[in-house]
C-alpha cells in the first residue's frame, strides 16, 4: 500500500514540523509533497479501500523541474481590511499581488486604487548616516483612461508634484527606521485607478506606512497618513476634489497612533488656533488607521530583520569624548559657519587617525608589571649582585620584568564618523540647553540680522536681495502672458497651466562647496513649491493683473532656512516689479531640543527661533511657517524623532508668529525699497471684452486675420477666449494702441444712423459698392444711394480705391450693412445748399463749414446732369474715422486707445466694445471725434 500518512512523509519518515496535519504543509519544500498535495494527483489515491485498484495504480517515479512548476502553484491567500477614514471607508489588501516583494499592499478608496511595493537589498551597503531608502511614486495616465499629450506616450521621469509626492512618502517614514540597517531599501508607488474624486496622495502614504509594516524592515511603528480640509467651520477628513475647492485649508498629516511625524499644508491666512484644531482632527484619523494596521500586521507580518542591525561599538563614544572633547566645546563656540566647519574637519582627522591608524589606548588602562617570585634565582650562598638590565651572566639567568602595555584599539572608519558627528551634535545640544547660547551668540528665541534691498537687477522685472545672517537668496520676478504659463500634465487636466509659479536653485557655491549642476532635485522642486505656495494667497486675482508671473530664488549663501529666505525675497522681488499683492509674507523655521533631562534641564521641550544648519543637522525639529502677523499661508513640519504632541506644536506655533512679525518689521526696512510699479522692460498687456460671437472674427479663417494683425501692428501676442476675454501683448505703447483699434474696429458693433468718414471702397459690383467702414467690416452702398442722380454703372463716378463718407441706414437679419452716400450729399437747391452744407467742428467744438479745397465737385456730365459730389480725402491705408449722428452725439465716446488726456494704462482695465467703450476710430493724423464729426485737414 502507498498512502501518504497524516503524521509521516511521503518517504515513510514522521513530520517532526505538522505531526497532526492532514496535509503536508512543506509544499514549496518537499516535491513529492507538492505532487500529492496537488489536484493532478488526488485522483490517483485510493479514498475508498486501503489498497491501490489496477485501474487506478500508478508508478512512482523522480519528478523532474517542469512537475514541480506545474504542481507547486497554489492560490494566494488574501488578507483585507476595511478601515474607516472621515464618512467612508478605505479597503487595504495584500496576498494577491506583489508576493515575490517583502510586502506589496493596495488601498482603495472609491474607485482610486494605489499600489505600494517594499524590497530590499539582500546584502548590506556600505554603513553611513543616512538611511538608504529611495521612494518613487508615478501616476499612470490609465488610471484615469488618458495618455500623455507629449510626443512620448510612456511614462518618464517623474513630474514635479510626483516628486512632491515621494517626499510625502518619504519623510514620515524615515524618522521610524531604526538605526544600523544598511540594507538598500525601495518603495514603490503607482496609481492604478483614479476616479478623479479620491486625490491619491494621502492614500500612497498610507500603503507605503503600511506596506513597511507587513514587511521585514526593521522601523519603530506604523505610518499613516490623512488630508484635512476646511468647509466653513468644519474639518472634513480626506476631501474629495470637489470639497477640497471650497476649503479653506489643505493639510496633509502624517504620524503613528501617539505622535506627529510630519505635516504640510496651505492656506489662506488661517489662525494658528485652527491650525491646531485641525492636526488633532488629523490625529485623531491617523490613531484609527494605526490600530486597525497593527491588527493586520498581527495575521500577515512579517518578521523583523533585526539580526541585521549593525551599530558601532558603545565603547567607541566614550572614546571619542575622550579625545576630541574639549575641542569640541571650543569649535562649537566659532560663530561664523565656515571657521566652525573648518575646525570640526580637522578636529575629525585627527580623531580619524586616532581611532583608525595609531590606535587608541583607554585613559584608565594601566601598566602591568609582572612582580618577581621570591628565592627564584637566588644564591644564599653569595652576596646580591646587580646585573644590567638586560645583561645575562655565566651563572644564573636575570630577566629584567618588561612592563605590557594593553594592545591598541582600531576601530572602522565608517563607525568613526558616525560617532563623532552623534557626540558633535550630542555637545551642541548641550551648550544650548545648558548656556542658553546657541553656536552665533544667539538666545533661543532670536531672529539673526536681516538686510535686504531691491532693485538691484536693472534689467528684470523686478529684483530682490534677501540676508538674514549667513542665508542670502536673490529673488527675480518676470512678468509675461499666457504663453510663459507652466503647464501641467496630470491625471486630472491635461491642459491644467499655472499663471503664477516659483522656481528654487540651491546651487553648490551657496555653501562654498564644488558639486554636480543640472536638474533640480528632489530638494529644489519641494522647497520651491513650498515659497510658491506661501506667496500665492497675495497675488491679485487674473482679472486685475492679467500677467503670468515667474520668480526666480538663487540662493547665494545657506546656513539654515533658505526656503523661508525664498518667501521674504520673492514678496520683495514682487513689490519691485509692480505686482499688486495684497501684503507682505514672511517665512521663519523653527527648531527643537525634545529631551533636555539629558543636559540638565527640566524635561521641557526647547524651542529655537530662526535655526541655522547645524540646528537643523542636529536638532529634532525642522518646522517651517510663513505667513503674516495675522495668519499662516503655508507651512512644513519634519521630525527627526519618535514624533511630537499637540502641546509642543502649539509653543512652536507661537513662538513663529513673533519671529514673523520681527522678520516683517525687518522687510519694511528694505533699502533701496521696492518700486511698486511696472518696469519699463516689462510687457504691456491690455485686456478687453468683445461679444463671445465676434471671437472668430478676429481670429479669421486657420488664425489668419490674428497673425496679420500681429505683423502688422508689431504686438508679441494676440490671446482670445471663448468669452469674448481678449488679451494683446506689446512691448511697446504705439503697437498695442494699433492693435486695439484694428480689434475694436472689427469687433464694433454699427448702429443705424451713425456716420463714417473717409471709407475706402473696396470693390464695385453692377448693382453697387462695398465699402469699408472699419478694419474688415465692409457694407453695400447700392447703386441707388451713391448719387442723388440716376447712375448706369458705379465705375462712371467711382472706382476702387476712392474714400467716401457714408451712413449706416440697415442692418438686417443677417448682420450684413446697407449703407448710403446719397443720404450725406447736400441739397442741389442752393438755398438748401447754404442752409444743410456739410460742416466739420474746430478744436472748440464750433461747427465749420467744409471748405472748396476739402470738397470738389465733379463737373455736369454732357447729359447737363449734376455729376455727385465726392470727397477727396488723404489715401492713407487704415486711416479710418468713424463718427456719429448730431442726434447721438452725446453717446460718442474717444477711443480709449488713442486719447490723449486718458493714456493707457498696464493694468488690463477691460474695455467693453459692445457698449461703445471702444468704438470710434481716429485718423493716424490723430484728429478727434468732436459731436458725431471729424475734423479734416
Amino acid at each position: 500500500m502507498l498512502m501518504m500518512n497524516s503524521s509521516s512523509c511521503f518517504y515513510g519518515r514522521p513530520c517532526l514540523l505538522f505531526p497532526h496535519a492532514n496535509q503536508c504543509k512543506l509544499t514549496h519544500l518537499c516535491p513529492a509533497a507538492a505532487f500529492l498535495n496537488s489536484k493532478t494527483a488526488r485522483p490517483l489515491i485510493s479514498t475508498g479501500k486501503s489498497r491501490l485498484t489496477r485501474r487506478n495504480s500508478f508508478r512512482i517515479r523522480a519528478l523532474d523541474s517542469s512537475d514541480v512548476l506545474q504542481t507547486t502553484s497554489e492560490s494566494p491567500q488574501r488578507y483585507s481590511v476595511r478601515i474607516p477614514v472621515g464618512d467612508r471607508h478605505i479597503l487595504v489588501e495584500t496576498g494577491h499581488m506583489g508576493r515575490q516583494a517583502s510586502a506589496a499592499v493596495t488601498v482603495t478608496d472609491g474607485e482610486t486604487i494605489v499600489y505600494t511595493t517594499v524590497c530590499m537589498a539582500d546584502v548590506p551597503s556600505e554603513p553611513s548616516d543616512f538611511f538608504p531608502l529611495s521612494v518613487h511614486y508615478q501616476e499612470r495616465f490609465s488610471a484615469a483612461g488618458k495618455t500623455s499629450g507629449g510626443f512620448f506616450k510612456r511614462e518618464g521621469r517623474a513630474k514635479d508634484h510626483e516628486v512632491l509626492i515621494c517626499r510625502l512618502i518619504d519623510r514620515p517614514l524615515r524618522p521610524t527606521m531604526l538605526k544600523g540597517f544598511y540594507h538598500e531599501t525601495q518603495i514603490l508607488s503607482w496609481v492604478f485607478s483614479y476616479d478623479g474624486l479620491h486625490s491619491p496622495d494621502s492614500l500612497a502614504v498610507t500603503a507605503a506606512g503600511i506596506a513597511v509594516a507587513l514587511s521585514e524592515l526593521p522601523s519603530s511603528d506604523v505610518v499613516a497618513g490623512v488630508r484635512i480640509g476646511l468647509i466653513g467651520d468644519k474639518f472634513i477628513v480626506n476631501p474629495t476634489t470637489k470639497e477640497m475647492e471650497h476649503s479653506q485649508l489643505d493639510l496633509l498629516l502624517a504620524g503613528t497612533d501617539s505622535a506627529i511625524l510630519m505635516i504640510e499644508g496651505y492656506c489662506s491666512f488661517l489662525p494658528e488656533e485652527k491650525l491646531l484644531e485641525a492636526v488633532e482632527v488629523g490625529q485623531e484619523a491617523v490613531r484609527a488607521i494605526c490600530n486597525e494596521v497593527k491588527a493586520l500586521v498581527k495575521k500577515c507580518g512579517k518578521p523583523k530583520m533585526l539580526d541585521a542591525i549593525k551599530l558601532p561599538p558603545f565603547e567607541l563614544y566614550q572614546f571619542v569624548e575622550e579625545i576630541a572633547g574639549d575641542e569640541l566645546v571650543k569649535a562649537l563656540q566659532i560663530k561664523k559657519k565656515m571657521p566652525r566647519r573648518k575646525a570640526l574637519s580637522s578636529l575629525e582627522d585627527n580623531v580619524l587617525t586616532i581611532l583608525t591608524e595609531e590606535g587608541y589606548v583607554k585613559k584608565d588602562e594601566t601598566i602591568v608589571v609582572p612582580e618577581p617570585v621570591p628565592g627564584v634565582f637566588e644564591d644564599e650562598d653569595e652576596d646580591e649582585e646587580v646585573v644590567v638590565d638586560g645583561e645575562v651572566d655565566e651563572g644564573d639567568v636575570h630577566i629584567k620584568p618588561a612592563s605590557r602595555r594593553p594592545a591598541p584599539l582600531l576601530f572602522s572608519e565608517v563607525d568613526v564618523k558616525l560617532v563623532f558627528k552623534e557626540v558633535t551634535s550630542k555637545y551642541l545640544r548641550k551648550r544650548i540647553v545648558e548656556g542658553g547660547k546657541r553656536s552665533d551668540g544667539r538666545t533661543p528665541d532670536e531672529i539673526r540680522l536681516i538686510n535686504s534691498q531691491c532693485g538691484l537687477l536693472p534689467r528684470a522685472h523686478g529684483s530682490a536681495l534677501f540676508t538674514r545672517g549667513e542665508t542670502q537668496a536673490l529673488a527675480v520676478v518676470t512678468l509675461g502672458d499666457k504663453q510663459m504659463a507652466q503647464r501641467i500634465d496630470n491625471l486630472v487636466d491635461l491642459d491644467d497651466v499655472k499663471r503664477f509659479y516659483l522656481q528654487y536653485c540651491f546651487p553648490p557655491s551657496c555653501v562654498g562647496e564644488a558639486g554636480r549642476m543640472g536638474a533640480p532635485s528632489r530638494r529644489e522642486v519641494g522647497h520651491g513649491m513650498l515659497a510658491e505656495r506661501a506667496l500665492e494667497p497675495i497675488l491679485p486675482s487674473e482679472d486685475s493683473f492679467p500677467y503670468t508671473v515667474r520668480v526666480e530664488s538663487t540662493i547665494t549663501e545657506s546656513n539654515g532656512s533658505s526656503s523661508m529666505a525664498s518667501v521674504c525675497g520673492g514678496c520683495l522681488a514682487l513689490q519691485d516689479a509692480g505686482v499688486p499683492v495684497k501684503g507682505s509674507i514672511a517665512g521663519i523655521a523653527m527648531g527643537m531640543v525634545l529631551d533636555t533631562k539629558e543636559f540638565g534641564g527640566d524635561g521641557t521641550p526647547l524651542i529655537l527661533s530662526d535655526i541655522t544648519g547645524s540646528e537643523d543637522a542636529s536638532g529634532d525639529m525642522d518646522f517651517k511657517v510663513a505667513g503674516n502677523e495675522h495668519g499662516v499661508t503655508a507651512f512644513q513640519m519634519d521630525i527627526k524623532v519618535g514624533g511630537i504632541t499637540l502641546p509642543i506644536m502649539k509653543q512652536a506655533l507661537l513662538q513663529a508668529k513673533d519671529g514673523r512679525k520681527k522678520i516683517l518689521a525687518e522687510m519694511s526696512k528694505c533699502s533701496p525699497p521696492p518700486s511698486k510699479k511696472l518696469s519699463e522692460y516689462a510687457p504691456l498687456i491690455h485686456v478687453m471684452k468683445v461679444k463671445a460671437a465676434k471671437v472668430n472674427l478676429i481670429i479669421g479663417s486657420g488664425g489668419k486675420k490674428v497673425k496679420s494683425i500681429i505683423e502688422e501692428t508689431g504686438v508679441e501676442t494676440i490671446d482670445t477666449q471663448d468669452n469674448g476675454i481678449v488679451k494683446i501683448t506689446a512691448r511697446d505703447q504705439a503697437s498695442l494702441e494699433k492693435a486695439i483699434t484694428i480689434i475694436s474696429s472689427l469687433t464694433m458693433v454699427p448702429a443705424v444712423g451713425e456716420i463714417y468718414r473717409n471709407c475706402e471702397i473696396k470693390s464695385i459690383a453692377p448693382y453697387g459698392a462695398f465699402v469699408e467702414i472699419a478694419p474688415g467690416r465692409e457694407g453695400l452702398c447700392h447703386i441707388s444711394e451713391l448719387s442723388s442722380d440716376w447712375l448706369a454703372k458705379a465705375e462712371d463716378a467711382f472706382k476702387v480705391g476712392d474714400y467716401i463718407d457714408v451712413k449706416l441706414i440697415e442692418v438686417n437679419e443677417k448682420g450684413q450693412l446697407r449703407l448710403s452716400r446719397k443720404a450725406l450729399l447736400p441739397d442741389p437747391d442752393p438755398e438748401k445748399s447754404d442752409k444743410h452744407s456739410t460742416s466739420s467742428s474746430n478744436k472748440d467744438g464750433s461747427m465749420s463749414p467744409i471748405t472748396p479745397d476739402k470738397v470738389k465737385l465733379k463737373k455736369a456730365s454732357s447729359t447737363g446732369s449734376l455729376a455727385d459730389a465726392k470727397t477727396e480725402h488723404p489715401k492713407e491705408k487704415g486711416a479710418y474715422v468713424r463718427a456719429v449722428s448730431p442726434t447721438k452725439s452725446s453717446d460718442v465716446k474717444k477711443s480709449s486707445a488713442l486719447s490723449k488726456d486718458r493714456p493707457l494704462t498696464k493694468k488690463g482695465k477691460i474695455e467693453d466694445s459692445d457698449s461703445g467703450a471702444v468704438v470710434d476710430i481716429a485718423s493716424k493724423s490723430g484728429n478727434p471725434v468732436i459731436n458725431g464729426e471729424s475734423k479734416v485737414g
